[in-house]
């Protein structure tokens, strides 16, 4: 496990963990892991290193580095109000620049997917019509009804908290028909359910999502 210092086109430099897979023989593919709202956090270093034990190449953008280098906010009401700061002005344009970026930092190991939680997983949707990962996964990703045209052009897995306080089902539904193709699972869970950090994990809904992931991932990427 190690930190990377990336490039993106506009000349932008920024920090990236980079997870490598073990074992000598090549990587199945790569996958960058698209951080929450409180930066790239022990939680998100451990998504990688998941994905890494799996076989994958895997790298975290640091995607607030543009505003404040080093973001790795708690998980309270504090770290929810600085953190949605920096989510509602990051830019579209030069958050694609980083995603492109770390896309390119680990194409060499194969077709890359990407993966991204809570505000992670709206910047991954619209990451799936302005770069060319080959497959993605959405886990609770907060306002996509925003987002929703253009429409992914990749294979995109969904999912989704039925106990959600922050994205109703009816959000569900809207994303689903905008984009029928996708696939969409909801799980007798609440908001973040997939981080071990927070009072709201459920394990049974993050192992059977990570199951899910995982077979969507080998299905699309290797």
């Amino acid at each position: 496990m190690s930190h990377l210092q990336l490039r993106a086109a506009d000349g932008h430099t920024f920090q990236a963990y980079v997870a490598k897979p073990g074992g000598s023989g090549p990587a199945r593919g790569a996958v960058v892991v698209v951080q929450e709202i409180f930066g790239v956090t022990g939680h998100i270093e451990r998504v990688a290193e998941r994905f890494a034990a799996e076989g994958y190449l895997a790298i975290a953008p640091a995607l607030f580095d543009r505003q404040h280098r080093g973001v790795n906010l708690a998980y309270d009401d504090h770290g929810v109000k600085v953190g949605f700061e920096y989510a509602t002005k990051a830019d579209t344009r030069a958050l694609m620049a980083d995603l492109n970026a770390a896309i390119d930092a680990v194409a060499h190991a194969g077709a890359v997917g990407m993966v991204g939680y809570c505000w992670g997983g709206r910047v991954v949707y619209m990451a799936g019509s302005r770069t060319n990962v080959a497959a993605a996964v959405v886990y609770y990703g907060g306002g996509i009804t925003q987002v929703l045209e253009p429409t992914p052009r990749c294979p995109m897995l969904f999912h989704f908290g039925r106990h959600d306080t922050h994205i109703p089902l009816a959000d569900v539904d809207k994303i689903r028909a905008a984009f029928p193709q996708g696939e969409y699972h909801v799980y007798e869970a609440g908001h973040g359910f997939n981080c071990a950090d927070r009072a709201s994990f459920d394990a049974a809904a993050a192992h059977l999502a990570l199951e899910r992931t995982l077979a969507f991932f080998a299905s699309h990427i290797g």
